[in-house]
C-alpha cells in the first residue's frame, strides 16, 4: 500500500487539482523527530490510512504541553545483545540477494501510479494500477516477476476506496476496505478473488460492529481475525512532556487495546467472539502471539499453541520507556518495533527487538531514526526490513532471522512507502528517483 501522506490524500480524489506543495521536508521531519507521537493518537490499521494521513499532518505541529522532559543524556542500553546500523555489512546483489522485479514511477507528486501490492505464495506479483486523475478506479493484475507479463483481473468495482491485501494465495486473493454506510463508522468489507473461477465476490459481516478502524490479520486456519477498538491510551493531563527543543515525547505512553473477533471468508453469518483483549497480534503456522497493548507500553507477550491450546507468557524486557509500534512472528521468533524516547541533541531511541517465542533475548537493533517490521516469514527464512531516515545512515537494511545477519541493501529511501505481504525469503524496498519526486519499487529475494 502507498502510505506517504501526499499520495494517500491524492488516492482519495478522483481528479485532484494541481498541487505543487512538496511534503518531503514535512514527512522527513515528522519521521525523524516525532515518529512515536505521530503514530499514536491516529486511526490504526490500513483501513483508516487516508484518515490517518490527514490527521498526521496536524499532529506534527501539535503542542506537546507544558511539562519539561529530563531524559538521560544518551539512550539506555537494551537488556539484550545489541547491534547498530553501523554494524551492518554492505549487501551485494547477486551474492546476498537477487532482484526479482522492479517498477519505477517517475513523478508521484504529479499523479498516482502503479505498485506491487504483495506477492502470492506461488510467486506472482499483485500489481495495482491507479486510481489516478484519468482513471477513476484501480486495476489489478497478477504479474510474472520473471517476464513482466500481466494477467489483468476482472474489474473490482470499489471506486476510490482504499484497499489492503491480507492474504494472497494460489487459490484466492483477499483485499480489505471499509465503507461508511451509516455515518456512524466504517463497515469492514472483504473483496475475494477466486483464482480458479476468475471472479470477485464481496463480503460483509452484519454481526460485526461498525467502527472507524480495524486491525485485520489472516489466520493459518483460513479465518480472518479482526481487532475492534476496546480502549485507547489517553494524553496525560497537561500534555506530553517536551524536550529542550520543544518537541513532545510520548515514550512510555499508555497503550491501546482491541477485542478479538474472527470471521469466515465464505459464510457472512460465521462471526466468532474470541473472548480476548489484545494489543498487537500475529500468527505463526502453529501459534497465535499477542501483546497486552500496543501503540504504547506493550505489557507481556503471550503465545498460544494452536493445536493444544496451551499458553505461556513472558516479559519481553522492552525498555522502561518503549512504545510498541510494530509486531510480527515466525515459527520461533518474535519481532517488536519500538520507539523508546528522545534524548540529547534530538537523538531517538528506536529499537527492533528480536526474541524467541519462549522469551529469550536474541538481539536488539538500536539506533536513532529507524523503523522495522517482518517481511517474508516462515521458519529460518524470516526477514526484518529496517528503514533508516538519518542522512548519515539513510537506507534499507535487512536482518535475517535465520542467520542473525544485518546487511545494508540501499543508501537512500523514497518518500513513498509501498508493499504488501510476500512469501518467505522475499522483501520489498523503495529508492528515490527524479529528485525524490518519484520512486522505484524493488522486489528481492535473499540468497541462502
Amino acid at each position: 500500500m502507498v502510505t506517504e501522506l501526499q499520495e494517500l490524500m491524492r488516492a482519495n480524489v478522483a481528479a485532484p487539482p494541481p498541487d505543487r506543495m512538496d511534503l518531503a521536508g514535512l514527512v522527513a521531519d515528522g519521521r525523524a523527530r516525532v515518529r512515536g507521537r505521530r503514530r499514536r493518537r491516529t486511526a490504526v490499521g490500513a483501513a483508516a490510512a487516508a484518515v490517518a494521513a490527514v490527521v498526521a499532518v496536524s499532529v506534527l505541529t501539535a503542542p506537546g504541553g507544558g511539562r519539561h522532559a529530563e531524559p538521560a543524556r544518551t539512550p539506555p542500553a537494551p537488556d539484550a545483545p545489541t547491534v547498530h546500523l553501523a554494524d551492518a555489512q554492505p549487501a551485494v546483489e547477486g551474492r546476498d540477494y537477487d532482484v526479482l522485479a522492479s517498477h519505477t514511477n517517475d513523478n508521484l507528486d504529479r499523479d498516482n501510479g502503479q505498485y506491487f501490492d504483495g506477492v502470492t505464495n506461488d510467486g506472482l506479483v499483485l500489481y495495482r494500477d491507479g486510481p489516478r486523475s484519468d482513471q477513476l478506479w484501480p486495476r489489478f493484475a497478477l504479474m510474472d516477476p520473471a517476464t513482466g507479463e500481466k494477467d489483468w483481473l476482472p474489474k473490482l468495482a470499489i471506486g476510490q476506496n482504499q484497499t489492503w491485501p491480507v492474504s494472497l494465495t494460489q487459490d484466492r486473493l483477499v483485499l480489505m476496505s471499509t465503507r461508511d454506510d451509516t455515518g456512524e463508522g466504517g463497515t469492514l468489507v472483504a473483496h475475494v478473488f477466486d483464482r480458479v473461477a476468475r471472479a470477485w465476490s464481496t463480503m460483509t459481516w452484519p454481526a460485526l460492529a461498525d467502527v472507524e478502524s480495524y486491525r485485520t490479520v489472516a489466520g493459518p486456519d483460513g479465518r480472518l481475525y479482526i481487532g475492534v477498538p476496546a480502549s485507547q491510551g489517553r494524553i496525560p493531563e497537561g500534555g506530553w512532556p517536551t524536550d529542550s527543543s520543544g518537541e513532545a515525547d510520548d515514550a512510555d505512553a499508555e497503550g491501546d487495546t482491541y477485542h478479538l473477533w474472527s470471521v469466515s471468508l465464505s459464510d457472512a453469518q460465521d462471526v466468532r467472539d474470541e473472548g480476548l483483549t489484545f494489543g498487537s497480534l500475529a500468527f505463526t503456522p502453529s501459534s497465535m502471539v499477542w501483546t497486552d497493548s500496543t501503540n504504547g507500553a506493550a505489557g507481556r507477550v503471550h503465545v498460544r499453541d494452536l493445536s493444544s491450546g496451551e499458553e505461556h507468557s513472558f516479559d519481553p524486557h522492552a525498555g522502561d520507556r518503549c512504545n510498541l509500534l510494530s509486531f510480527g512472528a515466525t515459527d520461533d521468533r518474535i519481532v517488536m518495533g519500538e520507539y523508546c524516547g528522545t534524548y540529547d541533541h534530538g537523538v531517538r531511541d528506536d529499537r527492533v527487538q528480536v526474541l524467541t517465542t519462549d522469551g529469550e533475548q536474541v538481539t536488539t537493533i538500536q539506533d536513532s531514526g529507524l523503523d522495522g517490521a517482518i517481511a517474508g516469514t516462515g521458519g529460518v527464512n524470516g526477514l526484518v526490513v529496517i528503514t533508516a531516515y538519518p542522512p548519515d545512515a539513510e537506507g534499507t537494511y535487512l536482518y535475517d532471522l535465520g542467520t542473525d545477519r544485518l546487511i545494508r541493501v540501499s543508501d537512500a529511501i523514497a518518500r513513498f512507502a509501498m508493499g504488501g505481504p510476500v512469501p518467505a525469503g522475499q522483501f520489498v524496498w523503495t529508492t528515490p528517483v527524479n529528485h525524490r519526486h518519484g520512486a522505484t519499487q524493488w522486489l528481492g529475494e535473499v540468497r541462502q
